[in-house]
């Protein structure tokens, strides 16, 4: 049912499986989802959602310094057909995909001022992505955006951050029956950038979802997938990899809950870490409530810790509360280098630094071609390759 793996490098594995559990995944929070930041208390670091985040590095986004006043630009690049708007906060769009769950999350959808929605028409079958460019030119700033499919329709968007910023921001993507959405989230931020985001995904009836989050750069990055589903039959993928280096904490905390029955979900999550005081941190919460019956769900994490000093959390959590599923599970390991795999490469005249390459690169292969955008795909192999080129 479960496989949990921990090797202690640095790092801590922990799991857990709830069979009808009392408590659901939100009562593990310091507060019930809600859209208003005064429902949240100011975090101090104890919370379960909050205790691997440094807080003192977020910038004042926990507890309500941060003001706003920073540059950032949202520039959508759309195939015909597409609508692209710029909306106030009274717009009956925002907020229907998900309920933000911690305080940041709230603060940044009770502080945003205008919203970027992307539709896509009912049946439209999109031949090119849609690309939304996400760039900061210093200071803090809370954003919102909404990508929303029609029944049947077909696209996929690559959200590309870069630049430096101190971004508290909620996207949301609604997928309406029978649609299927790919969504490619790229974090290449300059060193200096915190960036703390709530990704929620509502799946319709038969509907397939399938999500790649990318994270390279940033001083500081959080990000919290939410997944729920509209109807029957929907589907979710989510796919992540993550390269922290040396003084980066990185933190993705997903949560799937299975509301609805004979629903699908996979998840599959990779990082590698190199250098002193690098942090990564990935949590994954399932939940299957006792509505969802005739659930498939499966959720992994592997690490692979390249040098001293690097420090990993991975924590997979199960709840379920009905019997009638098809199946669910987890894994999570954690691992150096493999120097045997170094050695076999060098032994057949392959450089060290390039077996180290062919290494890594093959750990990621099968996220990376997950994507499906060569140019996406080559710069973020690129970027891996120039990552490690820099700590030869």
């Amino acid at each position: 049912m479960a496989e949990a793996q921990n090797i202690p490098v640095g790092s801590t594995t922990a799991g857990s499986i709830a069979v009808a559990a009392e408590s659901t995944v939100a009562t593990r929070m310091s507060a019930p989802p809600s859209f208003d930041v005064a429902d949240f208390p100011v975090p101090h670091g104890r919370e379960e959602e909050w205790r691997f985040t440094p807080l003192e590095r977020l910038r004042g986004l926990h507890d309500g310094t941060a003001q706003a006043g920073g540059v950032l630009t949202v520039e959508v690049t759309a195939p015909e057909g597409v609508t692209v708007e710029t909306v106030d906060r009274a717009d009956a769009r925002l907020g229907r995909a998900g309920t933000p769950m911690d305080r940041v999350a709230a603060q940044a959808y009770s502080s945003f001022e205008k919203a970027s929605v992307v539709s896509v028409p009912k049946e439209a079958v999109l031949s090119e992505p849609i690309r939304i460019a996400v760039h900061g030119e210093g200071g803090t700033a809370f954003g919102h955006q909404v990508v929303e499919l029609g029944a049947f329709a077909e696209a996929v968007v690559v959200i590309d951050h870069t630049g430096d910023a101190v971004l508290a921001a909620n996207v949301d993507f609604v997928v309406g029956d029978g649609a299927k959405l790919t969504v490619v989230s790229v974090q290449d931020w300059d060193d200096t950038a915190v960036h703390v985001s709530q990704h929620n995904a509502l799946i319709g009836r038969d509907a397939s979802f399938k999500s790649v989050v990318v994270t390279f750069g940033g001083d500081l990055v959080r990000l919290s997938p939410l997944v729920q589903y509209a109807g029957t039959g929907g589907e979710a993928e989510l796919f992540g990899l993550y390269f922290t280096d040396a003084g980066q904490h990185q933190e993705h905390r997903l949560l799937v809950d299975h509301n609805t029955p004979h629903c699908k979900s996979n998840v599959a999550y990779k990082g590698a870490l190199q250098g002193d005081g690098a942090h990564a941190v990935w949590i994954g919460d399932v939940l299957i409530q006792a509505a969802a019956e005739g659930t498939d769900t499966y959720e992994l994490n592997r690490n692979l810790v390249l040098t001293d000093g690097a420090r990993v959390d991975s924590v997979p959590n199960l709840e379920i509360e009905t019997g009638e599923i098809v199946g669910a599970g987890h894994a999570s390991a954690t691992g150096r280098f493999d120097d045997e795999q170094l050695f076999y490469l060098m032994s057949r005249g392959i450089p060290a630094g390039e077996a180290r390459r062919l290494v890594v690169r093959g750990f990621f292969a099968e996220l990376v071609q997950q994507i499906g955008l060569p140019d996406v795909e080559e710069r973020l192999l690129a970027k891996i390759d120039a990552e490690l080129e820099a700590s030869v």
